[in-house]
């Protein structure tokens, strides 16, 4: 049989971890992700978003997703700052019955709770909905610490550390 405990050490364990919700503009929301000792980490692998009441008005919405409590929900994005882990923009037209979305995320690992925030760019002050999926991993005590330390600097580059 290959049921060895040697080769069961080896693997990974992956499962998803999904989270949806509503934003009002320049609402925060956190995401409780950590864990004590840290050992199981995430990772980004989807971010959809839609706006509330989709065809009824037109819409310009930054979502982004931080590491860290940014404090207040901005429409400003700079890829620079390392507590940034994705970014969504959702544009609709009501009268055109057109919309766009772009989002980018990144594949880096962390294992504490993620904060996400929306500034409707337009002022009209509309709700937007979020889709979230995490990809759910188990870290070794060396990732684990990384991961940690990362969030403790609020630096989440993809450079060695």
């Amino acid at each position: 049989r290959h049921n060895s405990s040697r080769s069961k050490e080896n693997i990974k364990i992956m499962s998803t971890k999904t989270f949806r919700g509503q934003l009002a503009d320049t609402q925060i929301k956190k995401i409780r992700l950590g864990t004590i000792q840290g050992l199981i980490g995430y990772k980004i692998v989807k971010f959809q978003l839609i706006e509330a009441t989709p065809g009824v008005g037109s819409t310009e919405s930054v979502v982004q997703v931080y590491t860290v409590d940014p404090g207040t929900a901005s429409a400003s994005i700079n890829f620079d700052d390392p507590q940034i882990l994705a970014v969504g923009f959702w544009n609709t037209n009501a009268s055109t019955a057109q919309f766009t979305e772009t989002v980018i995320f990144d594949s880096v690992k962390f294992n504490q709770d993620i904060f996400i925030a929306h500034k409707d760019v337009t002022g009209s002050a509309e709700t937007i909905n979020f889709y979230l999926e995490l990809e759910q991993v188990k870290l070794s005590l060396d990732e684990a610490t990384v991961a940690t330390l990362k969030d403790m600097r609020g630096n989440y580059t993809n450079q060695d550390p």
